[in-house]
Protein backbone atom coordinates (compact mmCIF):
# COMPACT_ATOMS: atom_id res chain seq x y z
CA UNK A 1 0.00 0.00 0.00
CA UNK A 2 1.58 3.81 -0.97
CA UNK A 3 1.72 6.01 1.74
CA UNK A 4 0.53 9.32 0.72
CA UNK A 5 2.82 12.26 1.39
CA UNK A 6 1.51 14.42 4.42
CA UNK A 7 1.20 17.63 2.61
CA UNK A 8 -1.33 15.82 0.12
CA UNK A 9 -2.91 13.97 2.92
CA UNK A 10 -3.87 17.66 4.83
CA UNK A 11 -4.13 19.34 2.01
CA UNK A 12 -7.29 21.58 2.60
CA UNK A 13 -10.72 20.68 1.39
CA UNK A 14 -12.94 23.38 2.08
CA UNK A 15 -12.75 26.91 2.59
CA UNK A 16 -13.10 26.71 6.41
CA UNK A 17 -9.47 25.17 6.71
CA UNK A 18 -7.27 27.19 4.17
CA UNK A 19 -5.77 29.53 6.74
CA UNK A 20 -3.42 32.83 6.20
CA UNK A 21 -5.61 33.92 2.81
CA UNK A 22 -8.60 35.29 4.23
CA UNK A 23 -8.61 38.54 2.12
CA UNK A 24 -8.87 35.77 -1.23
CA UNK A 25 -11.13 33.44 0.23
CA UNK A 26 -13.63 35.70 1.39
CA UNK A 27 -14.12 37.29 -2.03
CA UNK A 28 -14.35 33.80 -3.72
CA UNK A 29 -16.88 32.89 -1.41
CA UNK A 30 -19.39 35.64 -1.63
CA UNK A 31 -18.62 35.77 -5.77
CA UNK A 32 -19.86 31.72 -5.48
CA UNK A 33 -22.71 32.52 -3.51
CA UNK A 34 -23.77 35.41 -5.14
CA UNK A 35 -23.21 33.36 -8.72
CA UNK A 36 -20.57 35.82 -9.96
CA UNK A 37 -17.68 33.72 -10.36
CA UNK A 38 -15.66 35.21 -13.34
CA UNK A 39 -14.15 32.77 -16.06
CA UNK A 40 -10.50 33.80 -15.43
CA UNK A 41 -8.35 34.12 -12.16
CA UNK A 42 -4.99 34.48 -11.99
CA UNK A 43 -3.54 33.33 -8.35
CA UNK A 44 0.23 34.72 -8.07
CA UNK A 45 1.94 34.39 -4.62
CA UNK A 46 5.23 32.51 -3.42
CA UNK A 47 4.99 28.91 -3.17
CA UNK A 48 3.26 26.70 -0.73
CA UNK A 49 0.82 29.41 -0.11
CA UNK A 50 -2.34 27.96 -1.81
CA UNK A 51 -2.82 28.58 -4.96
CA UNK A 52 -3.67 25.25 -6.42
CA UNK A 53 -5.80 24.61 -3.11
CA UNK A 54 -7.35 27.66 -3.06
CA UNK A 55 -8.10 26.72 -7.14
CA UNK A 56 -9.45 22.71 -6.82
CA UNK A 57 -11.76 24.31 -4.01
CA UNK A 58 -13.25 26.63 -6.50
CA UNK A 59 -13.64 23.83 -9.30
CA UNK A 60 -15.26 22.08 -6.57
CA UNK A 61 -17.87 24.38 -5.83
CA UNK A 62 -18.78 25.17 -9.19
CA UNK A 63 -19.14 21.49 -9.83
CA UNK A 64 -20.59 19.89 -6.72
CA UNK A 65 -24.25 19.14 -6.67
CA UNK A 66 -25.24 19.50 -3.27
CA UNK A 67 -23.31 23.04 -2.30
CA UNK A 68 -23.46 23.89 1.53
CA UNK A 69 -24.34 27.67 2.22
CA UNK A 70 -24.28 28.77 -1.32
CA UNK A 71 -19.88 28.15 -1.68
CA UNK A 72 -19.30 25.06 0.56
CA UNK A 73 -18.55 22.20 -1.29
CA UNK A 74 -20.27 19.43 0.46
CA UNK A 75 -17.44 16.86 -0.24
CA UNK A 76 -19.74 13.71 -0.40
CA UNK A 77 -20.93 13.92 -3.82
CA UNK A 78 -19.62 11.87 -6.64
CA UNK A 79 -17.91 15.23 -8.22
CA UNK A 80 -16.22 16.30 -5.26
CA UNK A 81 -15.55 13.23 -4.19
CA UNK A 82 -13.58 12.74 -7.74
CA UNK A 83 -12.00 15.61 -7.44
CA UNK A 84 -10.79 14.77 -4.50
CA UNK A 85 -8.83 11.20 -5.87
CA UNK A 86 -8.05 13.38 -9.14
CA UNK A 87 -10.26 11.61 -11.08
CA UNK A 88 -12.87 13.95 -12.49
CA UNK A 89 -12.37 14.41 -16.30
CA UNK A 90 -13.44 17.81 -16.31
CA UNK A 91 -10.95 19.32 -14.25
CA UNK A 92 -7.96 19.61 -16.36
CA UNK A 93 -4.78 20.70 -14.62
CA UNK A 94 -1.77 21.81 -16.82
CA UNK A 95 2.20 22.09 -16.38
CA UNK A 96 3.24 25.13 -18.00
CA UNK A 97 6.11 24.35 -17.46
CA UNK A 98 6.31 20.84 -19.79
CA UNK A 99 3.28 22.23 -22.26
CA UNK A 100 5.04 25.60 -22.98
CA UNK A 101 4.17 25.82 -26.83
CA UNK A 102 1.49 27.09 -29.21
CA UNK A 103 0.88 23.57 -30.25
CA UNK A 104 -0.38 22.40 -26.65
CA UNK A 105 -2.37 25.85 -26.37
CA UNK A 106 -4.22 25.12 -29.84
CA UNK A 107 -5.08 21.73 -29.17
CA UNK A 108 -6.53 23.17 -25.65
CA UNK A 109 -8.66 25.93 -27.78
CA UNK A 110 -10.19 23.18 -30.34
CA UNK A 111 -10.66 20.59 -26.86
CA UNK A 112 -12.61 23.71 -24.62
CA UNK A 113 -15.35 23.87 -27.15
CA UNK A 114 -16.70 20.82 -25.95
CA UNK A 115 -19.09 20.32 -23.38
CA UNK A 116 -18.29 18.71 -20.29
CA UNK A 117 -18.20 15.19 -19.98
CA UNK A 118 -19.77 14.50 -16.64
CA UNK A 119 -19.32 17.80 -14.63
CA UNK A 120 -21.36 20.70 -14.49
CA UNK A 121 -18.56 22.56 -16.39
CA UNK A 122 -14.64 22.29 -17.35
CA UNK A 123 -12.44 24.07 -15.16
CA UNK A 124 -8.71 24.50 -16.16
CA UNK A 125 -6.20 24.81 -14.19
CA UNK A 126 -2.49 26.37 -15.20
CA UNK A 127 0.57 25.60 -12.70
CA UNK A 128 3.52 27.95 -13.35
CA UNK A 129 1.79 29.93 -15.83
CA UNK A 130 5.08 31.94 -16.56
CA UNK A 131 6.79 29.46 -18.38
CA UNK A 132 4.49 29.75 -21.14
CA UNK A 133 6.34 31.09 -24.49
CA UNK A 134 5.48 34.65 -25.85
CA UNK A 135 3.81 32.36 -29.02
CA UNK A 136 1.86 30.47 -26.86
CA UNK A 137 0.25 33.35 -24.80
CA UNK A 138 -0.84 35.14 -28.10
CA UNK A 139 -2.80 31.78 -29.02
CA UNK A 140 -4.54 31.77 -25.35
CA UNK A 141 -5.35 35.89 -25.26
CA UNK A 142 -8.92 35.46 -27.43
CA UNK A 143 -9.82 32.15 -25.79
CA UNK A 144 -8.98 34.33 -22.02
CA UNK A 145 -11.70 37.05 -23.40
CA UNK A 146 -14.06 34.91 -24.68
CA UNK A 147 -14.24 31.56 -23.14
CA UNK A 148 -17.31 29.18 -23.66
CA UNK A 149 -19.84 29.66 -20.81
CA UNK A 150 -18.77 26.21 -19.74
CA UNK A 151 -15.15 26.96 -18.84
CA UNK A 152 -13.52 28.42 -16.50
CA UNK A 153 -9.46 28.95 -16.24
CA UNK A 154 -7.54 29.93 -13.13
CA UNK A 155 -3.91 30.34 -14.30
CA UNK A 156 -1.06 30.28 -11.06
CA UNK A 157 2.12 31.64 -10.70
CA UNK A 158 5.04 32.29 -8.24
CA UNK A 159 6.79 34.81 -11.10
CA UNK A 160 3.41 37.07 -12.12
CA UNK A 161 6.02 40.07 -13.67
CA UNK A 162 7.02 37.43 -16.29
CA UNK A 163 3.22 37.35 -17.62
CA UNK A 164 2.17 39.73 -20.55
CA UNK A 165 0.00 42.65 -19.35
CA UNK A 166 -2.34 40.96 -22.07
CA UNK A 167 -3.19 38.22 -20.57
CA UNK A 168 -3.24 39.75 -16.70
CA UNK A 169 -6.24 42.21 -17.74
CA UNK A 170 -8.16 39.73 -18.96
CA UNK A 171 -7.98 38.14 -15.63
CA UNK A 172 -9.19 38.32 -11.69
CA UNK A 173 -6.32 38.37 -10.05
CA UNK A 174 -5.63 37.67 -6.70
CA UNK A 175 -2.57 37.86 -4.50
CA UNK A 176 -1.60 35.24 -2.52
CA UNK A 177 0.90 36.45 0.74
CA UNK A 178 3.63 34.50 2.78
CA UNK A 179 2.27 32.81 5.67
CA UNK A 180 2.66 33.98 9.04
CA UNK A 181 4.92 31.82 11.32
CA UNK A 182 2.47 31.50 13.89
CA UNK A 183 -0.22 29.79 11.42
CA UNK A 184 2.38 27.55 10.30
CA UNK A 185 3.42 26.74 13.64
CA UNK A 186 -0.43 26.09 14.30
CA UNK A 187 -0.87 23.29 11.12
CA UNK A 188 2.21 21.71 11.92
CA UNK A 189 1.20 21.21 15.76
CA UNK A 190 -2.10 20.06 14.67
CA UNK A 191 -0.44 17.65 12.26
CA UNK A 192 1.78 15.99 15.07
CA UNK A 193 -1.02 15.63 17.08
CA UNK A 194 -2.62 13.92 14.23
CA UNK A 195 0.32 11.61 13.35
CA UNK A 196 1.17 11.14 17.17
CA UNK A 197 4.26 12.70 16.72
CA UNK A 198 6.26 13.81 19.84
CA UNK A 199 6.98 17.56 18.55
CA UNK A 200 9.18 20.29 20.53
CA UNK A 201 7.47 23.76 20.50
CA UNK A 202 11.19 24.98 20.17
CA UNK A 203 11.23 22.44 16.89
CA UNK A 204 8.39 23.74 15.43
CA UNK A 205 9.24 27.11 15.64
CA UNK A 206 12.56 26.56 13.78
CA UNK A 207 11.00 25.06 10.81
CA UNK A 208 8.47 27.66 10.24
CA UNK A 209 11.04 30.38 10.08
CA UNK A 210 13.21 28.50 7.87
CA UNK A 211 10.05 28.24 5.10
CA UNK A 212 9.62 31.59 5.08
CA UNK A 213 6.16 31.62 4.60
CA UNK A 214 5.52 28.16 2.35
CA UNK A 215 3.10 25.84 4.09
CA UNK A 216 4.02 22.78 1.80
CA UNK A 217 7.62 23.16 2.50
CA UNK A 218 7.06 23.30 6.56
CA UNK A 219 4.87 20.12 5.82
CA UNK A 220 7.74 18.30 4.10
CA UNK A 221 10.30 19.41 6.24
CA UNK A 222 8.17 17.79 9.51
CA UNK A 223 7.47 14.63 7.33
CA UNK A 224 11.19 14.64 7.08
CA UNK A 225 12.83 15.38 10.05
CA UNK A 226 10.50 13.23 12.01
CA UNK A 227 12.81 10.03 13.94
CA UNK A 228 11.15 7.37 15.51
CA UNK A 229 8.44 9.69 16.04
CA UNK A 230 10.25 12.90 17.73
CA UNK A 231 11.12 15.83 16.39
CA UNK A 232 13.70 18.02 18.37
CA UNK A 233 15.24 20.73 18.00
CA UNK A 234 19.01 19.59 17.78
CA UNK A 235 17.61 17.28 15.20
CA UNK A 236 16.12 20.15 13.18
CA UNK A 237 19.07 22.46 13.98
CA UNK A 238 21.88 19.78 12.59
CA UNK A 239 19.87 19.10 9.58
CA UNK A 240 18.86 22.19 8.33
CA UNK A 241 21.97 24.36 9.43
CA UNK A 242 19.90 26.69 11.45
CA UNK A 243 22.13 29.17 13.78
CA UNK A 244 21.96 29.08 17.30
CA UNK A 245 20.60 32.58 17.95
CA UNK A 246 23.10 33.63 20.69
CA UNK A 247 25.99 33.16 17.98
CA UNK A 248 23.58 35.49 15.69
CA UNK A 249 23.63 38.36 18.90
CA UNK A 250 27.13 38.28 19.13
CA UNK A 251 28.09 38.73 15.75
CA UNK A 252 25.67 41.85 15.51
CA UNK A 253 26.78 43.04 19.14
CA UNK A 254 30.56 42.69 17.82
CA UNK A 255 29.92 44.64 14.59
CA UNK A 256 28.14 47.48 16.60
CA UNK A 257 30.71 47.61 18.93
CA UNK A 258 33.82 47.61 16.33
CA UNK A 259 35.49 44.78 17.57
CA UNK A 260 36.43 43.08 14.89
CA UNK A 261 38.33 40.06 16.81
CA UNK A 262 35.05 39.20 18.56
CA UNK A 263 33.36 39.55 14.79
CA UNK A 264 35.88 37.15 13.69
CA UNK A 265 35.91 34.55 16.30
CA UNK A 266 32.45 33.59 15.55
CA UNK A 267 32.82 33.34 12.04
CA UNK A 268 35.70 31.15 12.66
CA UNK A 269 33.95 29.17 15.34
CA UNK A 270 31.21 28.71 12.85
CA UNK A 271 33.46 27.11 10.14
CA UNK A 272 35.51 25.10 12.00
CA UNK A 273 31.87 23.57 13.18
CA UNK A 274 30.77 22.79 9.68
CA UNK A 275 28.06 25.26 9.69
CA UNK A 276 25.77 26.37 7.16
CA UNK A 277 27.43 29.87 6.49
CA UNK A 278 24.97 30.63 3.76
CA UNK A 279 22.32 30.39 6.05
CA UNK A 280 23.92 31.88 8.33
CA UNK A 281 24.23 34.66 6.77
CA UNK A 282 20.77 34.69 5.61
CA UNK A 283 19.27 34.62 9.27
CA UNK A 284 21.82 37.57 10.23
CA UNK A 285 20.73 39.71 7.81
CA UNK A 286 17.58 38.66 9.05
CA UNK A 287 18.38 39.81 12.05
CA UNK A 288 19.67 42.94 10.66
CA UNK A 289 16.42 43.52 9.42
CA UNK A 290 14.78 43.27 12.66
CA UNK A 291 17.01 45.43 14.39
CA UNK A 292 16.59 48.65 11.64
CA UNK A 293 12.39 48.17 11.66
CA UNK A 294 12.99 48.15 15.73
CA UNK A 295 15.28 51.32 15.73
CA UNK A 296 12.75 53.03 12.98
CA UNK A 297 10.00 52.37 15.22
CA UNK A 298 11.60 54.62 18.16
CA UNK A 299 13.22 57.08 15.88
CA UNK A 300 16.72 56.37 16.71
CA UNK A 301 17.93 57.90 13.83
CA UNK A 302 22.27 56.83 14.36
CA UNK A 303 21.12 53.16 15.52
CA UNK A 304 19.23 52.94 11.65
CA UNK A 305 22.34 54.57 9.74
CA UNK A 306 25.06 52.10 11.26
CA UNK A 307 22.61 49.00 11.01
CA UNK A 308 21.87 50.27 7.16
CA UNK A 309 25.61 50.15 6.69
CA UNK A 310 26.04 46.56 8.10
CA UNK A 311 23.03 45.28 6.16
CA UNK A 312 25.16 46.47 2.51
CA UNK A 313 28.30 44.65 3.63
CA UNK A 314 26.67 41.68 4.69
CA UNK A 315 24.20 41.56 1.63
CA UNK A 316 27.27 41.71 -0.34
CA UNK A 317 28.77 38.67 1.92
CA UNK A 318 25.59 36.86 0.75
CA UNK A 319 25.88 37.47 -2.52
CA UNK A 320 29.27 36.02 -2.96
CA UNK A 321 30.15 33.05 -0.07
CA UNK A 322 28.21 30.42 -2.38
CA UNK A 323 30.90 30.45 -5.12
CA UNK A 324 33.73 31.68 -3.16
CA UNK A 325 36.94 29.50 -2.75
CA UNK A 326 37.00 30.48 0.27
CA UNK A 327 33.57 30.50 1.51
CA UNK A 328 34.57 31.94 4.88
CA UNK A 329 36.39 35.28 3.17
CA UNK A 330 32.83 37.53 2.32
CA UNK A 331 32.24 37.52 6.01
CA UNK A 332 35.77 37.95 7.74
CA UNK A 333 35.68 41.12 4.93
CA UNK A 334 32.08 42.37 6.05
CA UNK A 335 32.93 42.15 9.67
CA UNK A 336 36.27 44.10 8.53
CA UNK A 337 34.86 46.73 7.06
CA UNK A 338 31.98 47.53 9.23
CA UNK A 339 33.85 47.78 12.39
CA UNK A 340 37.32 49.39 11.07
CA UNK A 341 36.60 52.90 9.64
CA UNK A 342 39.44 52.20 6.25
CA UNK A 343 38.18 54.96 4.60
CA UNK A 344 39.80 57.77 6.37
CA UNK A 345 42.60 55.98 7.03
CA UNK A 346 43.53 55.22 2.65
CA UNK A 347 42.41 59.63 2.84
CA UNK A 348 44.60 60.03 5.14
CA UNK A 349 47.58 57.85 3.68
CA UNK A 350 46.98 59.71 0.22
CA UNK A 351 46.96 62.97 2.10
CA UNK A 352 50.46 63.18 3.38
CA UNK A 353 53.17 62.49 1.22
CA UNK A 354 56.05 60.40 0.71
CA UNK A 355 58.41 61.89 3.27
CA UNK A 356 62.02 61.20 3.23
CA UNK A 357 63.07 58.77 6.38
CA UNK A 358 65.97 61.02 8.32
CA UNK A 359 69.23 59.47 10.24
CA UNK A 360 68.54 58.20 13.60
CA UNK A 361 70.47 60.74 15.79
CA UNK A 362 71.72 60.38 19.04
CA UNK A 363 74.06 62.40 20.96
CA UNK A 364 75.94 60.58 22.88
CA UNK A 365 78.96 62.60 25.33
CA UNK A 366 82.29 62.07 24.75
CA UNK A 367 84.18 60.27 28.02
CA UNK A 368 86.70 62.67 29.78
CA UNK A 369 89.60 60.14 30.56
CA UNK A 370 90.43 59.60 33.90
CA UNK A 371 93.55 59.21 34.27
CA UNK A 372 96.00 61.76 32.49
CA UNK A 373 99.40 61.86 32.24
CA UNK A 374 101.90 63.92 34.33
CA UNK A 375 102.65 66.83 31.92
CA UNK A 376 98.48 67.46 31.38
CA UNK A 377 98.35 67.70 35.40
CA UNK A 378 100.47 71.26 35.33
CA UNK A 379 97.84 72.30 32.71
CA UNK A 380 95.60 75.15 33.42
CA UNK A 381 92.31 74.12 35.02
CA UNK A 382 90.58 76.16 32.37
CA UNK A 383 91.80 74.34 29.45
CA UNK A 384 90.73 71.30 30.73
CA UNK A 385 87.13 72.97 31.20
CA UNK A 386 86.89 73.92 27.65
CA UNK A 387 88.31 70.54 26.36
CA UNK A 388 85.45 68.75 28.39
CA UNK A 389 82.64 71.79 26.89
CA UNK A 390 83.92 70.95 23.22
CA UNK A 391 83.64 66.98 23.70
CA UNK A 392 80.06 67.36 25.08
CA UNK A 393 79.21 70.20 22.27
CA UNK A 394 79.66 66.99 19.64
CA UNK A 395 77.02 64.82 18.66
CA UNK A 396 77.77 61.38 17.29
CA UNK A 397 75.39 60.07 14.21
CA UNK A 398 74.01 56.54 14.72
CA UNK A 399 72.03 55.41 11.79
CA UNK A 400 70.03 52.12 11.79
CA UNK A 401 70.13 51.81 7.98
CA UNK A 402 72.92 53.55 5.00
CA UNK A 403 70.62 56.78 3.69
CA UNK A 404 68.99 56.43 0.74
CA UNK A 405 70.93 56.96 -2.61
CA UNK A 406 69.12 60.37 -3.71
CA UNK A 407 71.16 60.98 -6.71
CA UNK A 408 69.70 57.26 -8.44
CA UNK A 409 69.65 57.54 -11.86
CA UNK A 410 66.63 56.22 -14.36
CA UNK A 411 69.30 53.75 -16.03
CA UNK A 412 69.67 52.19 -12.87
CA UNK A 413 66.05 52.37 -11.87
CA UNK A 414 65.76 50.40 -15.06
CA UNK A 415 67.96 48.18 -14.02
CA UNK A 416 66.47 46.84 -11.03
CA UNK A 417 62.54 47.32 -12.73
CA UNK A 418 62.42 43.62 -12.64
CA UNK A 419 62.59 43.61 -9.17
CA UNK A 420 59.93 45.82 -8.70
CA UNK A 421 57.39 43.58 -10.94
CA UNK A 422 58.10 39.91 -9.27
CA UNK A 423 56.78 41.66 -5.48
CA UNK A 424 53.51 42.67 -7.26
CA UNK A 425 51.01 40.46 -5.68
CA UNK A 426 48.23 41.06 -7.98
CA UNK A 427 48.08 39.28 -11.29
CA UNK A 428 46.40 41.85 -13.79
CA UNK A 429 48.82 44.71 -11.90
CA UNK A 430 51.56 42.55 -12.43
CA UNK A 431 51.00 42.16 -16.15
CA UNK A 432 50.27 45.86 -16.73
CA UNK A 433 53.51 46.36 -14.66
CA UNK A 434 55.42 44.88 -17.03
CA UNK A 435 54.26 46.54 -20.40
CA UNK A 436 56.02 49.86 -18.08
CA UNK A 437 59.17 51.72 -18.86
CA UNK A 438 60.76 54.28 -16.39
CA UNK A 439 61.28 57.30 -18.64
CA UNK A 440 62.22 60.32 -16.27
CA UNK A 441 62.73 60.45 -12.22
CA UNK A 442 63.29 63.96 -10.57
CA UNK A 443 63.25 63.57 -6.81
CA UNK A 444 60.72 61.52 -5.73
CA UNK A 445 58.72 61.70 -8.79
CA UNK A 446 58.92 58.79 -11.20
CA UNK A 447 57.54 58.98 -14.24
CA UNK A 448 56.48 55.69 -15.97
CA UNK A 449 55.98 54.92 -20.00
CA UNK A 450 53.23 52.78 -21.19
CA UNK A 451 52.52 51.23 -25.00
CA UNK A 452 48.47 51.79 -24.12
CA UNK A 453 45.92 53.69 -22.28
CA UNK A 454 44.21 50.81 -20.58
CA UNK A 455 47.58 49.88 -18.98
CA UNK A 456 48.46 53.47 -18.06
CA UNK A 457 44.55 53.67 -16.38
CA UNK A 458 45.42 50.02 -14.44
CA UNK A 459 48.40 51.37 -12.86
CA UNK A 460 47.07 55.05 -11.74
CA UNK A 461 43.49 53.32 -9.83
CA UNK A 462 44.24 54.63 -6.40
CA UNK A 463 44.87 50.99 -4.83
CA UNK A 464 46.92 49.87 -7.66
CA UNK A 465 49.40 52.96 -7.09
CA UNK A 466 49.36 52.33 -3.71
CA UNK A 467 50.80 49.06 -3.81
CA UNK A 468 53.18 49.93 -6.52
CA UNK A 469 54.62 52.70 -4.25
CA UNK A 470 54.88 50.34 -1.12
CA UNK A 471 57.03 47.67 -3.57
CA UNK A 472 58.75 51.10 -4.61
CA UNK A 473 59.70 51.55 -1.10
CA UNK A 474 60.81 48.48 -0.34
CA UNK A 475 63.13 47.91 -3.47
CA UNK A 476 64.83 51.32 -2.96
CA UNK A 477 64.24 52.11 0.77
CA UNK A 478 62.78 55.24 -0.40
CA UNK A 479 59.62 56.34 -1.24
CA UNK A 480 58.31 57.45 -4.62
CA UNK A 481 55.32 58.76 -6.56
CA UNK A 482 54.07 57.80 -9.88
CA UNK A 483 52.95 59.19 -12.95
CA UNK A 484 52.09 57.51 -15.89
CA UNK A 485 51.97 58.58 -19.68
CA UNK A 486 51.70 56.91 -23.08
CA UNK A 487 54.25 56.46 -25.41
CA UNK A 488 54.15 59.09 -28.28
CA UNK A 489 53.79 57.39 -31.63
CA UNK A 490 56.73 57.41 -34.02
CA UNK A 491 55.78 58.46 -37.46
CA UNK A 492 57.61 56.46 -40.04
CA UNK A 493 58.01 56.58 -44.04
CA UNK A 494 56.05 53.73 -45.47
CA UNK A 495 57.27 54.21 -49.32
CA UNK A 496 60.80 54.66 -50.25
CA UNK A 497 61.83 56.07 -53.68
CA UNK A 498 64.73 54.40 -55.33
CA UNK A 499 67.15 57.07 -56.33
CA UNK A 500 68.00 58.14 -59.83
CA UNK A 501 70.16 56.04 -62.07
CA UNK A 502 73.13 58.30 -63.06
CA UNK A 503 73.56 59.69 -66.34
CA UNK A 504 75.07 57.60 -68.87
CA UNK A 505 79.14 58.55 -70.05
CA UNK A 506 80.32 58.97 -73.18
CA UNK A 507 81.78 55.97 -74.91
CA UNK A 508 85.02 57.52 -74.90
CA UNK A 509 85.48 58.24 -71.02
CA UNK A 510 83.71 55.15 -70.90
CA UNK A 511 86.70 53.76 -72.10
CA UNK A 512 89.48 55.55 -70.43
CA UNK A 513 87.73 54.74 -67.21
CA UNK A 514 87.10 51.21 -67.45
CA UNK A 515 88.73 49.04 -64.11
CA UNK A 516 91.71 48.03 -64.50
CA UNK A 517 91.68 43.75 -64.35
CA UNK A 518 91.91 42.64 -60.97
CA UNK A 519 95.31 41.81 -59.53
CA UNK A 520 95.49 37.77 -59.02
CA UNK A 521 97.32 36.72 -55.17
CA UNK A 522 100.04 35.78 -57.31
CA UNK A 523 100.87 39.08 -59.02
CA UNK A 524 100.80 40.61 -55.43
CA UNK A 525 103.25 38.07 -54.44
CA UNK A 526 105.68 38.36 -56.91
CA UNK A 527 105.47 42.51 -56.25
CA UNK A 528 106.34 41.55 -52.94
CA UNK A 529 108.88 38.81 -53.33
CA UNK A 530 110.41 39.37 -56.41
CA UNK A 531 111.51 36.96 -59.00
CA UNK A 532 110.00 35.09 -62.04
CA UNK A 533 107.19 32.40 -62.77
CA UNK A 534 109.03 29.15 -64.13
CA UNK A 535 107.33 26.90 -66.10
Amino acid sequence: MNRVALYRKYRPQNFDNLIGQEHVHDTLRNALKNDRVAQAYLFAGPRGTGKTTSARLVAKALNCGDLQNGFEPCDKCEFCVDINEGKLIDLIEIDAASNRGIDEVRDLNEKIMFAPTRGKCKVYIVDEVHMMTKEAFNALLKTLEEPPEHAYFILATTEVHKIPDTIISRCQRFDFRRLSEKAIMARLSFIAQNEKFEADEKALEAIAHYVEGGMRDAIGLLEQLVVDGKLTFEHVQEILGISDHSLLEKLYVAVLNNDTQAGLRVIHGLHDQGSDLRQFLHEFVDLLRQKMLSAVNKNEDAVVARVLEVIAAFQEAQEKVSFHAIPQLPMEIAVVKTTKNLKKVVKAVEAVPEAIPEPVVEKVEKPVAVEKKQEEAAAPAEAVAETVEEAAAEPVVITNEPAPNMEMSIAEFKNNWPRVTERITTPSLRMSLKTAVPSKLAGVDLTLQFGTNFHKDKIMENENRVEVEQVLKEVFKHGFKIHAEVKPLEMKAVVHEDPAPPPPMPPEMAQSSAPAPAQTSVDAALDIFGGELVD
